[in-house]
């Protein structure tokens, strides 16, 4: 495993994992080290409806696992632009993934500089980990829901257990 910083170091990198690879082949990633880590958790229901239940903000960058890295919820440094962009994203792959209802969360790689370039690094068609801190960090019972709606029932039919007023398609704010 090699990682190119200068332009002018990839080929001579590149022949060497050519001559060393048993099947003469490589795999060429963009690194995104010291770029943003976020994360973004959402419910769906069978009928389509989702809805973003908190976004997570790794406070070390790429590079550091996130089991391994301190997590803040709701995402601190993340401008509305971008979190329109990620939550229009994150709703567009939980669809494309197949119809399932229940939990999912989304991971995204966002670029420290002010073009805030997003690359999704990860999906996980499922209530996890991080599931459980969004949960404490919003009041939303995360996993009580999913399981809920994995049964069959809609966002609209269930009640929202912080307002106690609206549906549970109400996103926490």
């Amino acid at each position: 495993a090699a990682i190119v910083y200068e332009e002018k170091d990839f080929d001579k990198l590149l022949r060497n994992g050519l001559e060393i690879s048993p099947i003469h082949e490589v795999m060429i990633d963009k690194a995104l080290l010291g770029w943003k880590e976020y994360e973004l958790e959402l419910l769906r229901d069978s009928n389509g409806n989702v809805v973003i239940i908190c976004s997570i903000e790794n406070m070390d960058p790429m590079g550091i696992h996130t089991g391994d890295s301190i997590t803040v919820a709701p995402a601190m440094t993340l401008s509305d632009r971008t979190y329109q962009k990620m939550r229009d994203m994150a709703i567009h792959m939980m669809r494309s993934i197949g119809d399932f209802a229940g939990g999912c969360n989304v991971q995204f790689a966002v670029s420290p500089d002010e073009n805030e370039d997003i690359i999704a690094i990860e999906i996980n068609p499922r209530v996890s980990r991080s599931s459980a801190l969004a949960s404490k960090a919003t009041g939303y019972p995360i996993a009580k829901i999913a399981a809920k709606l994995a049964l069959g029932y809609s966002l609209d039919e269930l009640s929202n257990q912080i307002t106690k007023s609206t549906s549970a398609l109400f996103e926490p704010t």
